[in-house]
């Protein structure tokens, strides 16, 4: 006899029933044809339940205070709490254990903790407060970003460094440093402008420049009024797989440039991990990771820019979010106390990469 549970509420059912007991809702043996509900995952339960069936195995599945993406430690099947209640998760996957022991952990965090000279021997003379492994939730969320930047033309980067050299000159000379403030010159009709100053050196640079006065001259663009050079406009596109961690409490350890080996990622099997492993549920939605994702490659993109383009005049990124899957991460978490300093390592146990740090 097979077992048969309302799509609704989790309630387990006779075989035969059309309709549920406890709240009335039609089953599958009552249903004519797949509703739109139905095409995009079955709604297993409304989102005010405190116990629900596995949707997979019938197993029990109680959600702690606050989870919105929980995983059957029978079968693995997961479920996710969206708009309309609980839900199937239809993208789920996981990357493979390959650091799986300790000693393997210590080869890799070893030279990291005692890199350099006054570090060589930080990890022997530190304490180990943790050193687990837990399969971690982050949402890997598809964005693709288009990034628009304005950059100044090099008439007007000459500018900028002239001024910026004249300012210079100021700081040095002071500001009543001996009589020779700069002396400006140069049209205000909005093309081309000359800058000429002569600056006092204070005493603790005299030495090492070998002046007494500096003068300053700089050619500009625009620099008076109705002026203006044109800036040039650049875009910038990148597609990203960007990983979300599903849970609040980890907010810290948020990834910012890592990436996973996704072509090595396969369907979620619980049968192949380690027994004993621990499971980590989630309590960032589904919808909240998709916002966070576009902020951090809104940010991230910024970063490129800039890294990239010494000045920029104007910068701003549109950002399309497309696929959403969670994926499930073997992750070691090794803390460490140095002389009261405390020391986190965040390890992908699936290629052996640090994906945060933090007190190194």
């Amino acid at each position: 006899m097979n077992n048969l549970y309302c799509q609704n509420c989790g309630t387990q059912l006779p075989d035969d029933t059309a309709f549920c007991s406890k709240c009335g809702k039609s089953t599958s043996l009552n249903a004519s044809k797949p509703t739109a509900a139905a095409s995009s995952g079955p709604v297993i339960a409304p989102s005010g339940v405190t116990s629900l069936k596995c949707p997979s195995c019938g197993a029990p599945i109680t959600p702690k205070f606050g989870e919105m993406v929980i995983t059957c430690q029978y079968c693995g099947s997961g479920v996710t709490l969206g708009s309309q209640g609980w839900t199937n998760l239809q993208k789920q996957t996981m990357l493979t254990l390959k650091v799986a022991t300790v000693d393997q952990v210590n080869a890799i965090i070893k030279p990291l903790i005692n890199k350099g000279i006054l570090n060589r021997h930080r990890l022997e003379d530190s304490k180990q407060e943790e050193m687990s492994l837990t399969y971690m939730p982050y949402w890997i969320v598809s964005v693709s970003a288009r990034t628009a930047i304005t950059v100044p033309n090099q008439t007007a980067q000459l500018a900028q460094t002239a001024t910026t050299a004249a300012l210079m000159g100021v700081i040095l000379g002071g500001l009543g440093g001996g009589g020779g403030g700069g002396g400006g010159r140069g049209g205000g009709r909005g093309g081309r402008r000359a800058y000429e100053g002569e600056f006092a050196v204070s005493k603790s640079f005299a030495g090492i420049l070998g002046l007494k006065r500096i003068r300053i001259m700089g050619f500009g663009m625009g620099m008076g009024r109705g002026g203006g050079g044109q800036g040039k406009a650049e875009q910038m596109d990148e597609n990203y797989n960007f990983p979300v961690i599903a849970l609040k409490s980890m907010t810290d350890y948020q990834p910012r440039y890592y990436q996973f080996n996704l072509e090595g990622r396969e369907l979620f099997d619980i049968s192949k991990l380690p027994k004993g492993v621990k499971i980590l549920n989630g309590d960032v939605s589904e919808e909240m990771a998709k916002n966070q994702a576009k902020t951090l490659v809104d940010q991230l993109q910024s970063q490129k820019a800039h890294a990239k383009y010494q000045t920029i005049s104007s910068i701003h990124t549109d950002s399309d979010v497309g696929d959403v899957e969670l994926l499930h991460v073997p992750v070691w978490f090794a803390k460490f106390d140095h002389k009261g300093k405390k020391i986190v390592l965040v390890i992908d146990a699936n290629c052996g990469k640090v994906i945060n740090g933090l007190g190194l």
